[in-house]
């Protein structure tokens, strides 16, 4: 027997007709642009931002990753405390910190601030995504509508994406980079006054008390782990970052064994026992690592080694992103006539060859190889996210829909997270170590220039012609030295989630748990 929770009654069942859930639908995808245009615009900004601040290769990684860090650590809590005391209540909070924030990201004075910022941005941000998914949960109790509608919100998640790049581009072709932040503010504010006229609110009718521990336990567990594997990735095995992993790892134990013995747990840990829950959160983990990392390899590519401005570079991830949606969309049909776990794996195997294309073309990367390693791999993600989130909201009854939506995020966030940190690590290793550097600089423009190829364009504004010209040569090449590693590890770790997913359903039932 499967370990899905019995049935459980919301407290609020929907009575919106089918065009009003739809329209609620309509609200709920603007925190999802928005959080998909954060976590992309703002790879775009480096650049800028770098030749702002000039801050270090590591102070560049934290400003991409202080946001989901937070944001990974706060999904389970938040996941379980919009149960408690209501989804909308919480998205209502969330986005009102959410824009307030962004505004004030918006004119950070110096690169801690905006490290400081994005991690407050990942408190509020933590409040939304949860809230988002679990409400669809709720309001489509339809299998077909509610796939469709999670297919809708994947979409939209991949739409975001793509948005990203384009809106900063353009705005930075005109404006401060600080206006990429600022988009949050006319996203959220139709949301703030829509959702409480067209949302209906949703709440765990029995949910018990709050746990102050197990949401302590949480934070303990995710927190210092990704701090870990960021630390590890920047400056090798520490005993700092050994105890932070091991913190983790003792506070992971006790999280699991309190929501084991608790009546009313934060997380029900039996959903980890059920194969398509658990393979399709390992699915949505390892795409996005695979996608977070490419992005953020694309953004500095496109820019600073083929010469695009911001906007150019944004468009040309568009053809991806739109075949993402498509998959995503046509995935829901197929998946009345497939296994779940079938479509996962052939969507894995698409993200896959979008590397293999990156890796075939690393000694030309030019705008046409990008976007056909692009359009491959979103349509794996567009096909694997949308049948591996509804497979996981599906999992749950109604009225634990928070917690299970959370997980899914959790996945994605941590993806996002451990993206950026180990591939992103790889390709700056791969840079610091193939860079040479011209004779003549000084010494903080050669430590400057030798971290980074942002610092190195940074310094080339600032040295004779024939130098600079002789630095961004060596730059360039030393940054694309990267591609192979980078996108070798990607197939490896996106081959392992095929074969789980494999393994996990052999010889077991595939259709809903």
């Amino acid at each position: 027997m499967s370990p899905r929770l019995d049935s459980v009654a919301t407290s609020s069942t929907p009575t919106t007709t089918p065009a009003r859930a739809w329209l609620a639908l309509a609200v709920l995808m603007l925190p999802v642009l928005l959080i998909a245009i954060d976590n992309t615009v703002l790879a775009f900004a480096l650049p800028l931002i770098a030749e702002d601040f000039r801050p270090s290769a590591t102070t560049q990684l934290w400003i991409v990753d202080a946001y989901s860090l937070v944001l990974a650590a706060l999904l389970v809590p938040m996941g379980a405390l919009g149960d408690r005391v209501g989804r909308r209540r919480l998205l209502l909070i969330g986005a009102t910190g959410f824009a307030a924030v962004s505004a004030a990201a918006a004119f950070a004075p110096t690169a801690g601030a905006l490290v400081g910022a994005r991690a407050l941005l990942g408190v509020f941000g933590a409040m939304l995504m949860p809230a988002t998914l679990s409400l669809i949960r709720n309001i489509f109790t339809d299998d077909s509508a509610r796939r469709l509608a999670i297919a809708i919100w994947a979409s939209c998640f991949t739409a975001g994406a793509a948005l990203g790049p384009i809106t900063g581009g353009a705005l930075l072709e005109h404006f401060h980079w600080g206006a990429v932040f600022l988009v949050a503010v006319p996203i959220l504010l139709p949301l703030l006054l829509l959702a409480p006229r067209l949302v209906p609110e949703s709440r765990d009718p029995n949910p018990g008390p709050l746990d102050p521990i197990s949401i302590a336990l949480a934070l303990l567990a995710m927190a210092p782990s990704v701090w870990a594997i960021k630390s590890v990735a920047h400056e090798g095995f520490t005993g700092i970052a050994l105890a932070a992993f091991g913190l983790g790892v003792v506070a992971t134990t006790l999280f699991v064994w309190r929501q084991n013995r608790s009546e009313t747990p934060m997380l029900e840990m039996r959903l980890f026992r059920y194969a398509p829950f658990s393979s399709s959160v390992l699915a949505n983990f390892l795409s996005v690592v695979g996608l977070i990392g490419l992005l953020f390899f694309l953004a500095q590519h496109l820019q600073l080694v083929l010469g695009l401005p911001p906007l150019m570079a944004g468009l040309v991830t568009l053809p991806g992103a739109v075949c993402s949606v498509i998959g995503g969309l046509a995935v829901v049909r197929l998946a009345q006539r497939y296994a779940p776990h079938s479509l996962i794996v052939i969507g894995l195997l698409l993200v896959a060859a979008g590397f293999a294309l990156v890796l075939l073309f690393r000694n030309d990367l030019t705008v046409a190889a990008v976007i056909a390693s692009l359009v491959t791999l979103e349509i794996g993600v567009g096909i694997s996210q949308t049948v591996s989130n509804d497979t996981i909201v599906a999992a749950v009854p109604p009225a634990k829909a928070g917690a299970a939506a959370a997980v899914s995020e959790t996945a994605y966030e941590l993806g996002a997270v451990i993206g950026t940190a180990t591939l992103g690590t790889v390709l700056t290793a791969s840079y610091r170590s193939n860079i040479e550097l011209p004779h003549g600089l000084s010494e903080p423009a050669a430590a400057q220039a030798g971290e980074s190829i942002g610092g190195a364009t940074a310094v080339a504004n600032e040295v004779p012609p024939e130098m600079a010209a002789r630095l961004l040569d060596s730059a360039r090449t030393a940054f694309d030295s990267g591609i192979a590693p980078m996108a070798g590890i990607a197939i490896a770790l996106t081959l392992i989630a095929v074969a789980v997913v494999i393994r996990a359903f052999r010889g077991r039932p595939t259709v809903g748990p």
